[in-house]
């Protein structure tokens, strides 16, 4: 059955706002609200069209901007789908996992390599450790909801503590090594925006040239010690970074 049936969706014909924008609103606050929830499948495109009295392209442009939000999905073969809202994360010294947890984004981590290699230059930089000497380095896809949100490139000083494959595609990062003692105490952080790859775009489920949100992060223990340095990518259309703003008194 079409979920949109049982929606009180309507146009005012007589409002200056665009009715492709006027339905777009509605299908916008039943997915925030839970009303159309997460894999449910939008009806043809003909019906709703019919239904609320607008012509079809309008429809097509009210759910293409969804797309565009990342709010709905064009699966060929399936059709229309909503998937879950975009994450919002704070900036602050917390984990991918444990930020999607709490926003209860069902976390899960594809381990892509996990093997020692030779510290570049920016690696040994950044972890204060001689160039060229080894160091842990673990590449994970991070996925929400079954979905490919995050890669994460990390780098990690060699004896820290237990990078085991199994141990790392079953928690976060930083669950381990709080689990081995390490407190951790700041960070110092970069964001940025860039185009996709073609790899990157396969894996994510993205177009070549789709905007990426980047993060490079060095972590520090309570002792001023580098615990970690990473690398990050992120889909933009399913991700973004919050920031708090105080005004200077």
């Amino acid at each position: 059955m079409d979920p949109t049936v049982s929606l009180q969706l309507s146009v005012d014909r007589s409002s200056p706002v665009p009715l492709y924008f006027q339905l777009s609103q509605q299908l916008e606050a039943a997915i925030e609200c839970g009303t159309l929830t997460p894999g449910s499948l939008l009806g043809n495109e003909i019906d709703l069209a019919a239904r609320l009295g607008l012509s079809r392209p309008t429809v097509r442009q009210a759910i293409q901007s969804l797309v565009d939000k990342g709010l709905l999905v064009r699966r060929r073969g399936v059709g229309t789908q909503v998937v879950h809202s975009q994450v919002k994360r704070p900036l602050e010294l917390s984990s991918l996992y444990d930020d999607l947890e709490a926003a209860g984004q069902c976390p899960a981590t594809r381990v892509l390599g996990n093997t020692l290699v030779p510290a570049s230059a920016e690696v040994a930089a950044a972890l204060d450790v001689p160039e060229g000497s080894e160091v842990h380095r673990v590449e994970r896809l991070r996925l929400a909801h079954g979905e490919p949100m995050a890669y994460l490139c990390n780098y990690l000083p060699t004896g820290l503590l237990d990078l085991e494959t199994e141990r790392l595609e079953a928690t976060g990062l930083y669950r381990l090594m709080r689990a081995a003692g390490i407190t951790l105490h700041s960070a110092r952080q970069s964001v940025g925006a860039r185009a996709a790859t073609p790899a990157e775009g396969e894996r994510f489920g993205e177009s070549e040239g789709a905007p990426l949100l980047t993060m490079q992060r060095t972590t520090f223990d309570d002792t001023g010690r580098a615990v970690e340095f990473g690398t990050h990518t992120y889909r933009a259309s399913r991700y973004s970074f919050e920031f708090q703003l105080l005004v200077r008194p």
